[in-house]
C-alpha cells in the first residue's frame, strides 16, 4: 500500500479520555499561579477532551461561583496568554469546588458523591486524576481517607500525582513511598517535577540527540565545565512556612536542578519510553563522585539574604520574613559542584546553584567548551570560551557564543551570538544578534 505523501511525517495524537482532575490545596499559590493557568491554556489550543473538568477541594468553603471566581482572577493574571472570554466560558461550565478535610472521612465521603455526580453530568467515565498541591505531610492522611471511601479505585482509571519535595531525607522518603503502596498500584502513581515541562529543558534532548553537530562534541573533551543556575529576583514572598523547612537545597537543587543536570549529562536512550529515560538519568547520578564529609566546604556554598535594595526599593531579609524563624540558619542561596566519574565526563566539573533576592531572574544551562589550544589571534581575540547557553526562562530560548571577525579591514575578533528564542521566527535576529 502507498503513504498519502501529503500525511508523511506528521504524528497523530491520541485524543485524552475525558476525565475529572480533583486538586487538594485548590485554595493554595500553586493552583492559582500554575495549575489553573496551565489548564485554561490547554482548553485555548483544544487539547482538552470533551466533559473535562475540574473539582477543587481543600479545608476553605467557598461555593462552585467563588471557586470559579478567584480562578477567573488566578488565569487572568498569571496566563501566558490572553484571556479569552468565550473559551473561558466553555472552560468554567467543568469547574467545581468542594470542601473537605483530611481528617473528616465525612467530607470524603461527600466528595465522593459529589465525583460520581460529576460523572454523570460530563460523562468522564469515572476517569480520575488526583492532584495533591499540599504540603507533603498531608500526602499520607489524603491518601488513607481516599483509600477509605474507596476513591482509589473508579469504574474508569486512577491516578495520584505528587509532586516535591517527597520526604525530607532518604529515610522519610521511603516511608512515604511504602505508605502510598499501601494505598495505590506504582503504575498509578505519578511522582512530577514540573520543571520537566518547561520547553527549553524539553529541548535539552532535542538538541543532543536530534543534531549530528552537537553530541560528538558533548563529552570532556571538548566541554570544560557546564553551569546550571536558577536565579531569582524575588525573595520567598509568603512561602515563609514552607521555606523555613526546606531552603535552596531541597527546593530547587535536588529536584528541578539535578533534572536538568541529569539530561545534559545522560546517555543516549535507546528510546523515549519513561523507564528507558529513567534508567540513563540514575546512571549519570550513581556515577557522581560521592563528597567528603570532611571537606564539604570544597565542593558546597550555602548562605542567606540580608536586607537591601532592589530594583531601587528597600528590601526585608530573610530573617525578617513571615513565618520565618529569627534564629533560622536556613539557607536562601546553595551551589554544589559536583564530578561525574564516567568516560564521557571525567573530569568535567558540574556547578549548579539556585538562590533568592539575585541581582537578576535567570534559569539556564550554560555549556562553556574548552579554549583554542593556541591563541593565533592574541592582539584582538577576547579570552572567552565558546558557550552554548540553553535559556530556561525568562526569554526561552538557545545561544550559541562563539568569536568572529567583526566587518571591516582591520582584523578585529569579537564574541558574538548566535540567539534563536521561542516566539521569534527564524528571519528576525533579536537585537545583539550575530
Amino acid at each position: 500500500m502507498f503513504e498519502n505523501p501529503l500525511r508523511e511525517g506528521l504524528r497523530l495524537e491520541r485524543t485524552p479520555e475525558p476525565c475529572t482532575v480533583v486538586i487538594f490545596g485548590a485554595s493554595g499559590d500553586l493552583t492559582q499561579r500554575k495549575l489553573l493557568p496551565a489548564l485554561y491554556n490547554l482548553a485555548q489550543q483544544n487539547l482538552l477532551p470533551s466533559g473535562f473538568s475540574i473539582v477543587g477541594t481543600g479545608r476553605t468553603v467557598m461555593t462552585d461561583e467563588e471557586f470559579r471566581s478567584r480562578m477567573k482572577r488566578a488565569v487572568q493574571q498569571f496566563g501566558n496568554s490572553s484571556f479569552d472570554s468565550r473559551i473561558w466560558e466553555t472552560f468554567t461550565s467543568g469547574i467545581f469546588y468542594h470542601p473537605s478535610d483530611p481528617g473528616d472521612k465525612g467530607s470524603f465521603e461527600s466528595l465522593s458523591y459529589h465525583l460520581s455526580q460529576v460523572d454523570q453530568q460530563r460523562r468522564t467515565s469515572g476517569n480520575r486524576l488526583f492532584y495533591l498541591s499540599t504540603p507533603p505531610t498531608l500526602y499520607t492522611p489524603i491518601t488513607q481517607m481516599l483509600s477509605a471511601v474507596n476513591l482509589n479505585r473508579s469504574s474508569g482509571w486512577v491516578h495520584i500525582i505528587v509532586e516535591k519535595p517527597f520526604g525530607q531525607d532518604l529515610q522519610s522518603m521511603q516511608s512515604l513511598n511504602r505508605q502510598m503502596l499501601e494505598v495505590f498500584a506504582e503504575d498509578q502513581i505519578y511522582r512530577i517535577d514540573h520543571y520537566l515541562g518547561k520547553e527549553t529543558v524539553q529541548n535539552i534532548v532535542v538538541l543532543r540527540f536530534a543534531n549530528g553537530i552537537f553530541e560528538p562534541l558533548w563529552n570532556r573533551h571538548y566541554i570544560d565545565h557546564v553551569q546550571i543556575t536558577a536565579a531569582e529576583s524575588l525573595g520567598i514572598e509568603n512561602r515563609g512556612g514552607y521555606y523555613d523547612q526546606a531552603g535552596a537545597l531541597r527546593d530547587m537543587i535536588q529536584n528541578h536542578l539535578f533534572q536538568v543536570f541529569t539530561m545534559v549529562a545522560m546517555e543516549p536512550p535507546v528510546s523515549l519510553e519513561p523507564n528507558a529515560v529513567r534508567d540513563e538519568k540514575t546512571k549519570v547520578v550513581s556515577a557522581i563522585r560521592p563528597m567528603d564529609v570532611e571537606r564539604v566546604e570544597e565542593w558546597a556554598v550555602r548562605g542567606q539574604y540580608s536586607e537591601g535594595a532592589v530594583d531601587g526599593g528597600s528590601v526585608e531579609g530573610y530573617l525578617q520574613e513571615k513565618n520565618v524563624r529569627p534564629d533560622s540558619m536556613t539557607e536562601t542561596y546553595a551551589a554544589i559542584k559536583l564530578l561525574v566519574d564516567n568516560w564521557r565526563w571525567a573530569g568535567v566539573p558540574f556547578y549548579l546553584r539556585s538562590g533568592k533576592r539575585m541581582p537578576k531572574r535567570v534559569t539556564e544551562v550554560s555549556v562553556h567548551f574548552h579554549k583554542a589550544p593556541h591563541r593565533l589571534f592574541k592582539e584582538s581575540a577576547s579570552s572567552h570560551s565558546n558557550a552554548l547557553i540553553l535559556r530556561i526562562q525568562p526569554n526561552e530560548g538557545i545561544n550559541l557564543k562563539f568569536e568572529a571577525k567583526l566587518p571591516g579591514p582591520a582584523l578585529n575578533v569579537r564574541p558574538v551570538n548566535m540567539d534563536f528564542r521561542y516566539g521569534t521566527s527564524f528571519g528576525k535576529r533579536p537585537p545583539g544578534a550575530y
